[in-house]
This record gives structure tokens, sequence and C-alpha cells, in this order.
């Protein structure tokens, strides 16, 4: 059985899902109750988008452990992906019911809060998050677009430019602050930013590069 379980595995990872499948079926016909099998399974139907069978098989994996957190995690991201934002944020609940340093569910789950317009529920998460990792650029890119969206420009600064000490090469971090810089009329900032933001790959409005050319 693990003999197929590891070839299953293997083969996912070269791109090969349909072996991939085949090889965690045989594990199945084994041992229908191999949660961690009817996961990786729900990864591979996933990456070939079959959402349905995707999500059938974390179903699984839970009615035969409940407490696996990975399977409630990855619902939560297979029903974000649908739209299904109540199902999606049942499910990282329970993930962090299960682990509450589950960083990736609090990240996740402060982003559905904050599409529902859930700021001070959105700014919990990603506090959490970079609490349990400091060095968490997602988190804090995540905060400092919270506290943007809150009004609050010099919290908003500091975590964009934590999120830079951690991963320099952010083009939306750069480009945030380019923006937040141009607000308050520090326009050398500004233009130092958005420069950043261009080289590393952001497509800058242009509307906002020519706000910017009197000032360089």
């Amino acid at each position: 059985m693990e003999e197929h379980f590891h070839l299953a595995f293997s083969a996912a990872e070269r791109g090969n899902l349909g072996e991939a499948i085949s090889e965690y079926q045989k594990v199945l016909k084994m041992d229908s109750k191999h949660f961690r099998t009817h996961l990786n399974l729900g990864v591979v139907y996933g990456r070939q988008g079959k959402w349905k069978k995707e999500i059938s098989e974390y179903e699984k994996a839970i009615d035969i452990n409940p407490n696996f957190t990975e399977a409630h995690f990855n619902l939560g991201v297979a029903y974000a992906e649908q739209g299904k934002l109540d199902e999606a944020i049942t499910h990282y609940q329970k993930a962090l019911q299960i682990n509450a340093n589950h960083i990736e569910a609090h990240n996740n789950l402060g982003v559905l809060y904050l599409k529902r317009g859930k700021l001070e529920e959105a700014l919990s998460e990603y506090q959490k998050a970079i609490q349990i990792k400091p060095d968490y650029a997602k988190g804090h890119f995540n905060l400092g677009f919270v506290y943007y969206r809150k009004g609050k420009l010099e919290e908003a600064i500091i975590s964009f430019q934590r999120t830079l000490e951690i991963q320099p090469q952010h083009p939306e971090a750069h480009y945030n602050l380019a923006v937040i810089y141009y607000e308050k009329g520090e326009f050398k900032l500004a233009i130092q930013h958005s420069d950043q933001a261009v080289k590393f790959g952001k497509n800058v409005d242009p509307k906002f590069l020519e706000r910017l050319k009197p000032y360089r």
C-alpha cells in the first residue's frame, strides 16, 4: 500500500496526474479509510479543475478524521475559489479550532472577511498570522491594505515597509507606498516607490504616473 502511495505522490510531483489518480485509487481499494490519500487525491483533482471531485475527497477525509486540519483548510480554499464564502469561512474556522497556529488559515480567513467588508475581523486575523510568524510578508502586506482602507496611513506605511524588509522586490507594497506618499504630499518618496513598483513588474496606472510627472 505504501508503495502505491509513494508512486502516486511522485507522479503528482512530476505532473503526471492520471498516473497519480490511478495509484491513489489503488491505495483506497486496499484501505478506503486512508484519509491522507483522500486529501492528496483531492489535491490532484483540484489541479485538474475537477472541483466537485476535489471537494468530495476532502469531505471523505474529514468523515474519517474530523480533526484533519489540512482537509478543512483545503476545503476552505476550494470553496473560496468557487465563490462559496460562507462554506469557506466555516472550514477555515474549523481548521483554526484544531490548530490555532495555522498561518495561512488566519490569512485566508482575513481575506474573506475583507471581501465581506468586515475590516476589524480581517485586521484581527492578519495580526494573529504575523504574531505566529513575524516575517510573514503576506500578512504584513494584507494588514497594510486594511489599515489603508481604514484611513490609518501611518500604520499602513509601517506594514508595507515591513513587507519590503522581508521581501524587498514586492511590487504591490512599493506601489501602495507610492500611492500613500502621494496622498501625503511626499512626492520624492512616491516617485521612488513608483519606480520600484515598475522595476519589479507592477503595471502601474498610467494616470498615476502622469500625476507624478510634475514632481520629477
